[in-house]
């Protein structure tokens, strides 16, 4: 059985991605799917660096805007959705661009990764409710001082609940996956081209800082007021994002305005340099200097590319 087609474009964050995908989009006469965790959420739009309806420029943007602030998203979530759509767009006969910068979203959905996510979680969850009846909450807490000291010193250690899940995804990492293969470019799950976008680190680093002023400029203060204002507390998983975590403690008197710009600054150049990680493992992107093009022999450069990767299209 043929393989659907999909045309993904990765990169750090705030290396070009909307931009080029779009471009593509329009010239393909094709459909965008998002890759990243946070733009699912709707009324988290300015610290997500969401594209807006104009922006889009009428592309359709599939996984934007599709959950409440207070829902949890999780990779195997985003497999279930994203697999049905792309299928469907193949068999419109268009070549759907997945775009997108959380590596592991995209990683698992082209290697076909296999989740056993509840078995794992249910055993440990058993044996940490133990040892919290056994040996008390206390020694549970101090288990997770040892591993997430941050998260054990905002916990209190009658916050049993809340210790088990930090414990929980500090053993497993957000999710507990394992790979059914290793995959090389013609064992993908799809019949994929896989752009990669980089830039110089020191000119990626600046447009990140530039980005995050950016933001606060447009109003994320006020984002993230309006959110807490609707009820979206600081535990939920969106609000704990990069960008909306830190200006939710200057809201609370925690930090200065300008400590809560310098720590998403940081925060996001660190974020950049994990997503790089994620990419390393993945051997079949295709990488273009996106910072030694201009943005018309960038879309020119890809754009032959995917004819000659897709000549039947």
């Amino acid at each position: 059985m043929a393989k659907d087609k999909l045309l993904v474009i990765l990169g750090p964050t705030a290396v070009g991605k909307t931009a080029l995908s779009i471009e593509l989009a329009k010239q393909l006469d094709t459909e965008i799917i998002s890759g990243d965790s946070m733009l699912v959420y709707r009324g988290f739009d300015i610290g997500t660096a969401k594209p807006g309806i104009a922006e889009r420029q009428g592309i359709v943007h599939h996984l934007v805007d599709i959950l409440p602030p207070d829902e949890k998203f999780n990779v195997m979530d985003f497999i279930g959705q994203a697999q049905p759509i792309i299928r469907e767009i193949n068999g419109r006969g268009k070549i759907p661009i997945l775009a997108g910068g959380t590596g592991l979203y995209v990683k698992a959905l082209l290697e076909g990764y296999e989740f056993n996510e509840t078995a794992g979680h249910e055993q440990y969850r058993e044996e940490l409710h133990k040892l919290g009846e056994q040996k008390g909450h206390e020694y549970v807490h101090k288990m997770l001082a040892e591993v997430n000291p941050e998260a054990a010193a905002r916990l209190h250690p009658n916050d049993f609940r809340r210790i088990v899940r930090a414990l929980e995804v500090a053993h497993f990492g957000n999710e507990r996956i394992s790979q059914s293969k290793v995959a090389e470019a013609e064992e993908l799950c799809y019949e994929a081209l896989v752009i990669g976008l980089e830039r110089d680190r020191q000119v990626l680093y600046d447009r990140i800082n530039r980005r995050v002023e950016l933001m606060f400029e447009a109003g994320l203060v006020e984002e993230v007021q309006g959110l807490l204002a609707a009820g979206i507390t600081r535990e939920e998983q969106a609000m704990k994002g990069i960008g909306y975590k830190e200006t939710a403690a200057y809201l609370a008197g925690e930090m200065s305005r300008e400590e809560a710009v310098e720590l998403i600054q940081k925060s996001t150049r660190h974020f950049a340099k994990r997503q790089l990680t994620w990419y390393r493992k993945m051997p079949y992107i295709h990488w273009y200097a996106a910072d030694k093009l201009t943005e018309a022999e960038l879309l020119a450069d890809v754009l032959q590319d995917v004819a000659g990767f897709f000549p039947t299209r």
